[in-house]
């Protein structure tokens, strides 16, 4: 079985606990698209015990119910944890409308994430200033 693209690029990082302890190395929920809605994918995280969010694709619904009893069940699929996705992804669309992040020019990870974060103060700052103090 071949691991997904993105699987291979949990192994080296960890994420600090807030307590004390080693850094854990799985997340906590994966939430995906249509496009990792495939058997080995989800069977990778059934693996190691992840808990994700991936809708089915309309094609793979479709041989579901083709098969009928032996088809199986639907996976569950949060739709609100799901929707919490398009928000992210809507952010990084925003971020990247900024040249020094979409192209990445930077050599340095410090001077991209000096731009990142200048970005989202951007992003997060009023538009136009206020009358009031």
């Amino acid at each position: 079985m071949r691991a997904p693209s993105w699987a291979r690029c949990w192994t080296p990082f960890g994420c600090p606990r807030s307590t004390s302890g080693r850094p854990r190395k799985r997340p906590g929920h994966l939430i995906a698209d249509r496009g990792d809605s495939y058997t080995t994918c989800r069977q990778l995280l059934r693996q190691r015990r992840i808990a994700h969010t991936i809708p089915e694709r309309s094609d793979q619904q479709a041989a579901r119910a083709r098969r009928g009893a032996r088809g199986g069940r639907p996976p569950v699929v949060d739709l609100v944890r799901y929707r919490q996705r398009n928000v992210v992804e809507r952010a990084i669309a925003r971020l990247k409308q900024h040249r020094a992040i979409a192209t990445r020019y930077d050599k340095l990870a410090v001077s991209y994430h000096t731009w990142l974060v200048l970005a989202a103060l951007l992003l997060w700052l009023p538009n136009e200033p206020s009358d009031t103090p």
